[in-house]
């Protein structure tokens, strides 16, 4: 015998935890990739040719491994599941989204579309809400597109 799934009654408080989650993990990545890319411009600043650093082969690796960690953590506590269809879209595809508003109004719009890309995906874990998640996802996604390739 199976129960019925049980979705909570209000969905808004952990929507919202989603969404400062995002809010703050987008603004600390923008603000981390921002310092790697002045320490590595110092350093190279003497080089003619291609010039990597150690910090900017570990940077995407480092910020997908924090953002994983961060968002299982805080969504497990928030109760957002199924964690495993809700975490990879948001960090697979935020770095479109994010790098679109990053290149069209700067880091206040990193800010509310980090909030805005993961109340979205986030609101896809309850049933009754996923058509709504899914269209809010896409259009964010095709707005970013646009930006980028428009």
């Amino acid at each position: 015998m199976t129960t019925p799934r049980t979705e909570p009654a209000s969905a808004l408080p952990r929507l919202l935890g989603a969404a400062v989650t995002g809010a703050v993990l987008a603004t600390g990545a923008l603000a981390y990739l921002s310092w790697v890319g002045r320490r590595s411009d110092r350093i190279c600043r003497t080089t003619d040719g291609l010039c990597f650093t150690g910090w900017n082969l570990t940077a995407v690796p480092l910020l997908f491994a924090v953002s994983l960690t961060v968002l299982l953590a805080v969504y497990k506590r928030l109760g957002i599941g199924p964690r495993l269809a809700v975490v990879p879209p948001t960090l697979l595809l935020a770095p479109i989204v994010l790098s679109a508003a990053h290149a069209a109004a700067g880091w206040w719009a990193v800010a509310l579309t980090g909030g805005a890309w993961s109340y979205s995906v986030a609101l896809a874990a309850w049933h009754r809400y996923r058509f709504w998640a899914l269209a809010a996802s896409a259009g964010l996604l095709l707005a970013a597109l646009v930006v980028l390739y428009g």
